[in-house]
């Protein structure tokens, strides 16, 4: 019997630590005193745990390296994570955009059934410094206070460096890299965006729901539009559809966003819908006229946006001045300045260059003995439980192979 070590009590190395402690010896090592921090907070709290679709949908939205996870999804797909936490005890339901969830909306609930799963494995709490190496293989770990953990095999499945403070800092970069590894510059995806306006902060807090925000790069192609929620912030934007559309917007600095707040209505069906209030309160200010349209914190926004005095009487507009509204109704304009720090995005793009990976096994081409899965590796997708479904499938391969 092998002794495995498994760095990270992630979604990928309480999978690969429960596989592996099915044949092998193994020691879990996590800095923190609670497996899966991060997978605490994903979903709101609920855990998107998959995507209910077919492969190939899937590597649609797989925007860095999809072709590098056809054999780890091909053994472990969508269908296969359902049935993997049904029979670990945990009632799964599929929402909107295929997104499913724990049937409790818990996320604590994939967590300990993960933990369940992992519990044969030994557990080290303590933060790995650096692989033990010996010649062309790794011999197991050396942790921050100076322990030594012998090992036939290391499987690293430190995360990313998004959200530090779960415990993904970084650390597994400086580890891969003692191995002989390329690590890709590592930068923000699924984030907030800071905007050029100053205007959102006006706005702060504001939430908006079943908006539309459509998104296009700085050369004018449009790559992502979609129903859902956002919100305003002090720096620009955030939220579910902001996260969803930043995975998409890979140059951030000039990007387009353009919300309209009134999906549900043609242009023309607004414009008569204006018409109607505009006569009804023809005597009033026209920013008193748009309180049953517009969120009361929007009406000075758009109305300047558009060129307008609310002090104006309804009945004074003009249908040109009308129209303009309408215009900024459906299509609140904000230019993306940058992305908000690594630190804040749900999950990091860039990482062990996966060239250096074998796909099926997810064992490293420099050094024998060393796995890589998760977040590490260089490969990132869209949200919507995809990179959650990515973290289990390499997980698994590994934990499998050693």
């Amino acid at each position: 019997m092998a002794r495995i070590a498994v760095v990270g009590a992630g979604a990928a190395g309480l999978m690969a630590a429960g596989f592996a402690a099915e044949r092998h010896e193994v020691v879990l090592v996590e800095r923190n005193a609670r497996p899966g921090r991060k997978l605490m907070i994903t979903g709101k709290g609920r855990c998107n745990v998959t995507n209910n679709c077919g492969l190939d949908e899937f590597l649609a939205n797989v925007p860095v390296n999809p072709r590098f996870l056809y054999s780890a999804l091909s053994q472990f797909g969508p269908a296969d994570a359902i049935a993997f936490f049904e029979k670990l005890g945990v009632p799964l339901k599929t929402e909107r955009g295929r997104r499913v969830f724990p049937v409790s909306d818990k996320a604590v609930e994939i967590v300990d059934a993960l933990a369940r799963f992992a519990a044969p494995a030994k557990k080290q709490t303590g933060r790995v410094q650096d692989l033990l190496l010996r010649g062309d293989a790794v011999a197991g770990v050396r942790l921050e206070d100076g322990r030594e953990i012998g090992a036939d095999a290391v499987i690293l499945c430190t995360g990313g460096a998004s959200y530090p403070a779960t415990g993904s800092t970084g650390d597994g970069y400086h580890l891969a890299e003692q191995a002989g590894h390329t690590i890709v510059p590592p930068h923000a995806s699924l984030v907030p965006m800071v905007t050029e306006e100053e205007w959102p902060a006006r706005v702060m807090g504001l939430s908006l729901r079943n908006v539309t925000l459509t998104v296009c790069s700085r050369d004018g192609k449009t790559v992502f539009s979609e129903l859902g929620e956002m919100l305003f912030t002090h720096f620009g934007v955030s939220g579910p559809l902001v996260l969803a559309a930043s995975s998409h917007l890979r140059k951030p600095q000039g990007g387009r966003l353009s919300i309209d707040l009134k999906p549900g209505l043609s242009p023309e069906k607004l414009d008569a819908r204006l018409q109607r209030d505009f006569e009804a309160f023809s005597a009033q200010n026209l920013s008193n006229t748009l309180h049953a349209l517009l969120p009361a914190r929007l009406i000075s926004i758009c109305l300047l946006l558009a060129h307008l005095d609310g002090a104006k009487k309804t009945a004074q507009v003009t249908r040109a001045e009308r129209l303009a509204l309408g215009a900024v109704v459906k299509a609140l304009p904000l230019t993306v300045k940058a992305f908000r720090p690594i630190e804040e995005a749900i999950i990091t793009s860039g990482g062990v260059n996966v060239r250096e990976v074998d796909p099926k096994t997810m064992a490293s081409k420099r050094k024998r003995g060393l796995y890589i899965a998760g977040e590490l590796l260089d490969v990132d997708a869209h949200t919507g439980g995809y990179n959650l479904q990515i973290a289990f499938a390499t997980g698994r391969a590994a934990g499998l192979t050693v």
